[in-house]
């Protein structure tokens, strides 16, 4: 069954108030890594989502990251996507490993210190393509944040020459080639299935993801009349500065928990 947990070690935790864990869960039949970070106190918290950018070795989950969010009182699920750390599969950028997503939903849904209509979504870089297929494949995400996120996958291989070696061999080709292959990859497509509320989080110095990433998300949310809240920030490029990256944690984990439950 997609979600469930089949291996649950105990993993050194940067933070004493949070227990971490390495799981392996199940996603159509591959076993998948992720990291588990629950807070101490045994209460029942919102779920989390930790959905992360890169791929293979690059962006790999950092537990600073997921603990931070953990200590505002979430269970984070922070998957590594087919293929990582010793999962099976193979990760191909925002196509079937957005399954790998949805079963970590399915994990958090079913953990017992999980308010199940209160699960939130989170992409950073490539995870923010990865959360909006999420918000768009499950209804009862309560909200999505995508932070530097993509939102387009064709624009990604024209803007970035760095990535697009590797984007044609996991795609197969080029988006002038398969075009149908980056459509699908692409959440734009596909905004009338999403009904949570959407935050967009992006500096406009942006090299790694450009700002008109975050544009075309918007003005796609607002054609159909979908809810959606931008954060730009003018001078910041894809990574914050420590202290404008705390406070936009702060002020993300505090609207998504004003948002309502599904």
């Amino acid at each position: 069954m997609d979600g469930y947990i089949v291996e649950q070690y105990r993993f050194p935790s940067p933070n004493p108030h949070i227990d971490v864990f390495l799981v392996t869960y199940l996603c159509q039949g591959l076993k998948i890594k992720g990291f588990l970070a629950i807070p101490k106190a045994s209460e029942v918290y919102d779920g989390f989502l930790y959905l992360r950018g890169g791929i293979k070795n690059v962006g790999k989950v950092r537990l600073a990251r997921i603990t931070q969010f953990a200590a505002y009182g979430f269970v984070v699920m922070a998957p590594f996507y087919r293929g990582n750390q010793g999962g099976e599969g193979n990760e191909d950028f925002a196509g079937e490993d957005r399954y790998d997503a949805l079963a970590a939903f399915r994990l958090l849904q079913q953990h017992p210190n999980v308010n199940e209509k209160r699960i939130h979504v989170f992409g950073f870089s490539r995870g923010g393509a990865m959360a909006l297929h999420t918000a768009i494949l499950e209804p009862r995400v309560c909200s999505v944040a995508v932070w530097g996120g993509v939102s387009d996958v064709a624009l990604t291989y024209w803007e970035r020459e760095d990535l697009r070696r590797m984007m044609k061999r996991v795609i197969g080709g080029t988006p002038a080639k398969y075009p149908e292959r980056y459509r699908w990859r692409t959440p734009l497509y596909e905004m009338e299935k999403i009904h949570a509320p959407v935050l967009i989080i992006h500096g406009e110095k942006d090299r790694n993801v450009s700002i008109e990433h975050a544009y075309r998300l918007e003005k796609r949310l607002k054609e159909l009349n979908k809810q959606v809240t931008t954060w730009y920030f003018p001078h910041f490029t894809h990574y914050f500065p420590p202290k404008e990256n705390r406070e936009t944690v702060r002020r993300l984990t505090e609207w998504m928990k004003s948002q309502p439950n599904v």
